[in-house]
């Protein structure tokens, strides 16, 4: 039974002093499913991502909408020594602090781990960068682009004779990144249950990347295999690509076995293309890559879309339409399945952004509220968590320093 009152993370308290996406987009996941996020950004210049992307008429951008979502905003100064005081006074009441600047830039603050780890140690500390905390190039800045060109995913985009292309999005190692450094969040509260201590979790954009490539490291050191470039197409395995359709569209089909090939040739109602001394083996349709896929992109291209996804369904073949956004958001799919959320911001109005990923049975997630304004918790937080008076906070804002 889903319980509505209690949230998988209630209780744990993170502190957002990351900027841009990979960093926030961690504190985002966590304050998702119900941790008490709380951002920091510099006094009248915030974070990046309200500047990145579509600008809204709220006055901040529709990433920041989105990706700040469920997130208690405050202004802190960190190169200023009361800003330095404060963040400690915050540490000590967190279990999470999300940074995502060049290494050696919080230590420079007098903020890095050894210091943070004094103050609270049950803290962790989940630490992205271009390249990692250690290594030759832990210094060079990064940006999703770099990750997904250094991380090698750039390399394989795009066509064998032209140019490498921008592999969907230069934002993904930062999502991904994200989504490890809220993994490795989770593991190590799961390890602070254990031996009672914090720990440091380390991430370098590229190393999302790496990681998630298949068989590209394995099969390089064992015949030096070099990937190259394929298009649309997949390495091992034909068909299983994009093809074109007669109403000027594509569908996805995904054949990464025999059996299913075998399916796919009675939907296209040449079952004799499976047989074994045709392409019935993945050797023999690799042989015949090309041939194989022109074979079903000249059937593909005699059917409508809508069509040939029954067909394939029909006999139990992976299919799905290659979709731009206007058809997300018009498929009954994505309608039951709720993945548009849909809000009522009181800065933006009517807005529809990605809903929450995973489902939890029992203590499911929620959005509370969209990306808000610039230092709209400080009293909240200054005031009521960390107890500064008046005067107090009127001297810190006259200094600059929130």
């Amino acid at each position: 039974m889903t319980n509505v009152d209690t949230q998988a993370l209630q209780g744990c308290r993170v502190l957002d002093v990351a900027t841009f996406l990979a960093g926030p987009f961690c504190a985002t996941q966590l304050g998702e499913f119900g941790a008490d996020v709380i951002k920091i950004e510099l006094p009248g210049v915030g974070d990046a991502t309200r500047r990145f992307g579509t600008m809204h008429e709220c006055g901040d951008t529709l990433p920041w909408l989105s990706e700040s979502r469920n997130k208690k905003c405050i202004t802190l100064d960190l190169r200023k020594p009361d800003g330095v005081v404060l963040l400690k006074r915050l540490v000590a009441q967190a279990d999470v602090l999300v940074e995502n600047f060049q290494p050696g830039t919080m230590e420079k603050w007098g903020l890095g781990w050894d210091v943070l780890s004094e103050v609270n140690p049950r803290l962790i500390m989940v630490r992205i960068s271009g390249f990692g905390q250690t290594g030759p190039y832990k210094d060079r800045p990064g940006f999703g682009r770099i990750g997904n060109a250094f991380g090698g995913l750039s390399f394989l985009a795009g066509y064998p004779d032209r140019a490498p292309v921008t592999p969907g999005s230069a934002t993904i190692p930062d999502y991904l990144s994200g989504l490890y450094g809220a993994l490795g969040t989770l593991l190590a509260l799961q390890a602070r249950e254990k031996t009672g201590r914090g720990q440091v979790v380390d991430i370098g954009l590229y190393e999302s990347i790496f990681r998630i490539l298949d068989e590209l490291a394995p099969a390089f050191a064992y015949k030096g295999y070099v990937r190259q470039r394929m298009g649309p197409g997949t390495v091992n395995v034909v068909p299983h690509s994009h093809y074109p359709t007669k109403d000027n569209r594509w569908i996805a089909i995904a054949c990464t076995s025999d059996k299913i090939f075998e399916r796919l040739a009675i939907a296209m109602g040449r079952p004799e293309l499976a047989a074994p001394d045709r392409w019935g083996t993945i050797a023999a349709r690799e042989r015949d890559r090309a041939i194989v896929d022109d074979t079903v992109a000249i059937w593909t291209a005699q059917f409508n879309r809508d069509d040939l996804m029954r067909k394939c369904e029909s006999e139990q073949v992976p299919c799905g339409p290659v979709y731009a956004i206007d058809e997300i958001f018009e498929d009954p799919h994505y309608a039951a399945r709720e993945n548009i959320l849909r809000m009522k911001d009181p800065r933006a109005g009517d807005l529809a952004v990605p809903n929450l990923v995973p489902r939890l049975s029992d203590t499911p997630g929620r959005v509370n509220w969209l990306g808000p304004e610039l230092g709209s918790h400080n009293e909240e937080i200054y005031k009521g968590l960390l107890g500064l008076d008046d005067a107090e906070l009127e001297r810190l804002k006259g200094a600059g320093v929130v």
